[in-house]
């Protein structure tokens, strides 16, 4: 028997409205129609159908009328109003909240969102925070599958889980990239500023992803082994492939993030041999000029008993005794690498 549902609003896709999908299917893997947020109860009230609901930065209106049509504990609509959650999963009833951390390349630079997930027996609704792509290819990637979409709101989570994960590949070579970039101009012989300021931006983004996906793998893990009242056992499979796929990109991060200290403490060092050459350099010059300041400031004393002072060359004899000593002593540095 086909649901009669009602026609959605004419605006559900508009830009400004943080309903950006609300989607029925049944569990044959049939796409059944956008529906209004006030038809979800309806349609649930149906054992062979389920909703995937797709929110952007909604307000606390809105997340009070999906706590009324999903029947969604308070302290999990409170954590899911609020942004800057840790990345978690955890047990309100008869769903599950999940907590991920997010990542986009906005005009060139890495920004960092969340989104917040509610799994139930029967629904999907993903929450989105911030700097976050659209979830439209992932609901799309599972209507092109009626077979696999026929497993229900488990499998859209994977595909949602999916999407997020292959965000952060990306992401991860372009830090990879910039690092090869930046280890060119680590061996140059003039130390440039913006070199070490960009080592240190990419540390600090590089950390930010790591953050992103240490807990992604923990969440992952979990829902590949157990809520087995949400996940059926048909996705877990497919779980453990996001898993994998988490697993690359965190090894590709912590190998960048080794070598990323190393090319900061080499830049450093780099640094240091410059300043040091810089330091010999002044050094050796100082010596030389020591030797004819010295005897010129014996000379200039004035006394009247002095060495050679009434000589004829005693004059020529002083000058020179200061070059041969002077040119002597920069003969030395230079084969000793001072100068």
């Amino acid at each position: 028997m086909k649901v009669e549902l009602p026609d959605p609003p004419t605006d559900v896709l508009a830009p400004r409205n943080p309903v950006r999908a609300c989607v029925a299917y049944d569990f044959s893997g049939n796409r059944l129609g956008d529906i209004t947020l006030d038809a979800i109860s309806d349609v649930l009230e149906r054992p062979d159908t389920f909703v995937w609901l797709g929110l952007h930065e909604p307000d606390a209106a809105l997340m009070s009328k999906l706590q009324e049509e999903f029947g969604l504990h308070d302290l999990a609509i409170e954590d899911a109003l609020r942004a800057h959650q840790r990345p978690k999963i955890e047990v309100y009833g008869d769903s599950l909240f999940i907590v991920l951390r997010t990542v986009q390349e906005v005009d060139h630079s890495v920004r960092f969102g969340e989104t917040h997930a509610f799994l139930g027996k029967r629904y999907l609704v993903t929450i989105r925070h911030g700097a976050s792509l659209t979830y439209a290819s992932a609901r799309a990637r599972c209507e092109r599958e009626p077979d696999m979409l026929a497993l229900g709101p488990s499998y859209c989570l994977y595909a949602v889980l999916d999407a997020i994960v292959d965000h952060y590949a990306p992401i991860a070579a372009s830090f990879r990239q910039q690092l090869d970039d930046l280890e060119e101009r680590i061996f140059e012989s003039e130390f440039r500023r913006h070199t070490i300021q960009r080592l240190y931006a990419l540390k600090k983004d590089l950390v930010s992803l790591r953050l992103a996906i240490d807990p992604m793998q923990d969440i992952v893990e979990e829902l590949a082994q157990r809520h087995g009242a949400f996940v059926r056992d048909e996705t877990r499979p497919y779980f453990r492939d996001v898993f994998d796929h988490a697993m690359r990109v965190k090894e590709s991060s912590d190998t960048m993030g080794e070598m990323l200290s190393a090319a900061m403490s080499v830049n450093m060092a780099m640094v240091s041999v410059g300043q040091n050459e810089a330091v010999k350099r002044l050094a050796g010059w100082a010596g030389i000029i020591a030797v004819p300041t010295l005897i010129a400031s014996i000379y200039g004393m004035n006394f009247d008993h002095m060495p050679e002072l009434h000589w004829l060359l005693g004059y020529p004899l002083t000058l020179g005794l200061m070059g041969g000593v002077a040119t002597w002593l920069y003969i030395r540095l230079k084969r000793a690498n001072w100068l």
